[in-house]
């Protein structure tokens, strides 16, 4: 019974947790509770010292980092400059004698690895190898290894100390049925004070570039306008609350047929509601760590957003706001190639056309002219022709 009690009166006397600090919830343990991003990262701020998220490498610094060293080690300063220079990177290099060329293999060796080595190296001299996975990586990472440590020029354009950083996965659309699930094909960092409409201008969806009508009679005909300039109207859905973009005349509520199905017949999903997208940050959310969110343009071209990290800005991060929302990862897209010459990317897509060898057919420019028209630019049979925009643009 004292046990018990004691055990009682532990969980009555402990500190109630905090519900701005992100953790696991029990029931699914892949995302957390839902937090306040600004109240989160104010938390962070009280808890640690100016110098630990500073953005400046200060000299002030390096005179703590030397007095730290003075009354831990119990030394003199002179003795505690000296350490510094013995032991900086600097000094770990090996000298010219003691360090070999890497890439002169000694004639005769007993080491496997190294007679491997060197049968690689005299392979390389007669072809010519393509590192598939190095080249891989380089793609996936270019973008990230692009911006790490970048500085504005204009003192202006520095991010604020203490700013927090949130990375999003775009998913792709779930209208393609093949990546709908686990396939995220764009990373961004965005900063806690920009507002959700600077992300939902920085995601490129093809949805957004389809051109409108039918070009077969004239398919020189310059296009008036794009989807993106015709249907503005979007909204992003964080935590019950649809922030829809309202910042031209033309845009519309969205979200409006999903909270109508929502309250009828009482399905238990009353407390949605609306916001305009361009009056918020990302400071002022509530969100979950790797809970899935929507964000939904053309009509229904929904993608799956899943925040997975959100942290304190770094000296070593790219400190131009200016370049935020900063894309630090895309999937490499298949072009799909012309179905005639299989060389050239596809611009033109057919429908009942018995010219091509299946329906729907898609056609570089080339061989779709060549196909379809005569010398004088006639049509030929009866066919219809959509421009065709290529996800691989985005490569």
């Amino acid at each position: 019974m004292a046990d018990q009690s004691g055990t009682n009166n532990s969980h009555n006397n402990a500190q109630p947790i905090n519900p701005n600090i992100p953790d696991f919830e029990e029931s699914s343990r892949i995302n957390t509770n839902v937090f306040h991003v600004g109240s989160f990262g104010a938390l962070w701020k009280e808890k640690l010292l100016p110098r630990d998220f500073s953005l400046d490498d200060t000299e002030m610094e390096e005179e703590e980092d030397e007095e730290n060293v003075v009354q831990e080690l119990g030394c003199s300063s002179a003795t505690a400059a000296e350490l510094e220079v013995v032991c900086s990177v600097d000094a770990l290099k090996c000298t010219e004698v003691d360090c070999p060329d890497p890439e002169v293999i000694p004639d005769k060796t007993d080491l496997v690895t190294v007679g491997i080595r060197r049968k690689i190296l005299d392979r390389r001299e007669d072809t010519i190898i393509v590192d598939r996975i190095c080249r891989q990586e380089m793609f996936a990472y270019e973008l990230q290894s692009y911006a790490v440590g970048k500085k504005p020029k204009d003192p202006e354009d520095y991010i604020d100390e203490g700013e927090l950083i949130l990375t999003l996965n775009i998913f792709y659309p779930v209208i393609f049925q093949k990546h709908r699930e686990y396939k995220p094909y764009q990373t961004w960092l965005v900063l806690g004070s920009q507002k959700l409409t600077e992300l939902r201008d920085a995601i490129s969806c093809v949805s957004d570039l389809q051109i409108s009508g039918e070009y077969s009679n004239n398919p020189d005909m310059e296009p008036e306008n794009l989807s993106k300039d015709l249907y503005k109207s979007s909204f992003l859905y964080f935590e019950n609350v649809f922030y829809n973009d309202m910042r031209f005349p033309e845009c519309r509520d969205l979200s409006r047929t999903v909270i109508e199905w929502a309250q009828e017949r009482d399905r238990g999903y009353s407390d949605f509601r609306c916001e305009k997208m361009e009056d918020f940050t990302f400071n002022d959310l509530n969100i979950k760590i790797g809970f899935p969110y929507v964000y939904c343009h053309q009509g229904d071209c929904e993608h799956i957003i899943i925040i997975t990290d959100i942290r304190l800005a770094h000296r070593d991060d790219c400190l131009d706001k200016t370049l935020y929302p900063l894309p630090i990862k895309k999937h490499w897209l298949w072009t799909r190639r012309c179905a005639v010459c299989n060389l050239y990317t596809a611009r033109w897509v057919t429908n009942n056309d018995h010219l091509a060898p299946e329906d729907p057919c898609f056609f570089c420019d080339v061989c779709f002219r060549l196909l379809h028209y005569d010398t004088e630019g006639n049509k030929l049979g009866e066919f219809l022709a959509f421009p065709y925009v290529d996800p691989g643009i985005f490569n």
